[in-house]
């Protein structure tokens, strides 16, 4: 196996046209999901931008390449996706028909281990030692939003007239409803990051924005527009003040959804749902195949979504010390936290938890201010 690690800004512009040309054309070789902007070499560049030991794996055969594949690596010969903990797609973008052995090529990028949350389906190599798959909800709009809009009324009819409803209400309630598919406002996405960590802190889970490399992650993709990629900042507003804000990424046919909020004043209108019904149509018209609402079981999804995609995540391990032991620390952690979500038993009273929790450290910060 022929394999170069380049640094991020090593690879040549030669070597990203070929990678992107790769994602342009998944669809036509079956492999849609490799289309996703997570995948994008653009995504591993701004990481690289942020996060120390980011890496790009280039195979070639007779000079030319194969397969890309991106990762993250430690000083111990640790690798993890790049962005683990919030990308949502993760895997090598490779030319249709190639395959590779997992080991040969953690060998060749001197990991001992691969570690992985959100593994793309297709990557045979890398599934056989995964530990779960999980489902990833998409919303198709290859036919159109009109015949979107009609599939979802009919299998989610009280979710739809319900949400169009609250569109019109808020109109008359809180001034008319304008929608903004690619704000390029700076203080709009600042207002977005500010929702965001308060929803995180009021349900009691970590908050994300608190992390530099995440809003300077955020920010860097904000800024990056080319053509077969950016980062979309979508804006509903009512009365002019925003109400609800979704920020993700794009290339030609995918829209990967990432940090959706709304202003809890306006809650009961569900600014949200609204939202991406909203994005929905405009990405439709953009010519957008279908937006990938992300691995995580959510009601809005489950109303939302036309079909499923499947995620794995686990470990790529060679005979390695260093694997058995990064393997002994992770394993338990993942393990606990998928059987909780997994079963409604346990899940609603962890999830009312950490809403106490995120309450009572809300009001702790208020005391303290």
């Amino acid at each position: 196996m022929d394999v170069s690690v380049y640094r991020p800004g090593e690879l040549s512009a030669a070597d990203r046209a070929v990678w992107t040309a790769w994602q342009s054309k998944a669809h036509l070789h079956g492999a849609a999901e490799l289309a996703n902007p997570f995948l994008a070499p653009e995504f591993a560049l701004a990481v690289g931008r942020c996060r120390r030991g980011v890496r790009i794996a280039v195979v070639r055969e007779g000079g030319e390449p194969v397969a890309f594949f991106p990762f993250q690596r430690s000083a111990g010969g640790v690798g993890r996706a790049v962005g683990l903990g919030v990308s949502d797609c993760q895997g090598v973008v490779h030319r249709p028909g190639f395959t590779w052995d997992a080991h040969a090529l953690l060998r060749a990028c001197g990991l001992a281990v691969w570690e992985f949350d959100h593994l793309v389906t297709g990557q045979r190599p890398f599934e056989a030692e995964a530990a779960g798959a999980f489902p990833s909800p998409v919303l198709d709009l290859d036919r159109g939003y009109d015949a979107y809009l009609r599939e979802l009324r009919v299998r989610s009819p009280k979710f739809t007239r319900t949400t169009l409803a609250k569109d019109r209400r808020l109109g008359r309630d809180a001034g008319p409803v304008t929608y903004v598919h690619d704000e390029r406002d700076p203080a709009a996405l600042a207002t977005l990051m500010t929702w965001k960590s308060a929803q995180y802190r009021r349900t009691g889970r970590s908050d994300r924005f608190a992390h530099a490399w995440i809003t300077a992650l955020v920010t860097r993709l904000f800024h990056t527009r080319s053509a077969p990629f950016a980062g979309v900042l979508s804006v509903l507003y009512a009365g002019g003040e925003p109400v609800a804000a979704h920020f993700g990424l794009r290339t030609e046919r995918v829209l990967a959804c990432w940090f959706p909020a709304y202003d809890p004043a306006y809650a009961k209108y569900s600014p949200g749902l609204v939202l991406h019904l909203r994005m929905a149509e405009a990405a439709a018209a953009d010519g957008i195949a279908y937006l990938d609402l992300g691995r995580g079981q959510k009601e809005y999804k489950d109303s939302l979504k036309t079909r499923e995609l499947s995620v794995s995540e686990g470990w790529v391990t060679r005979r390695h010390p260093v694997a058995f032991g990064h393997r002994a620390r992770r394993a338990p952690v993942r393990a606990l936290r998928n059987a909780v979500q997994s079963r409604p038993e346990l899940f609603q009273p962890a999830d009312r938890l950490l809403k106490k929790m995120g309450q009572i450290r809300s009001i702790r910060s208020s005391h303290q201010k």
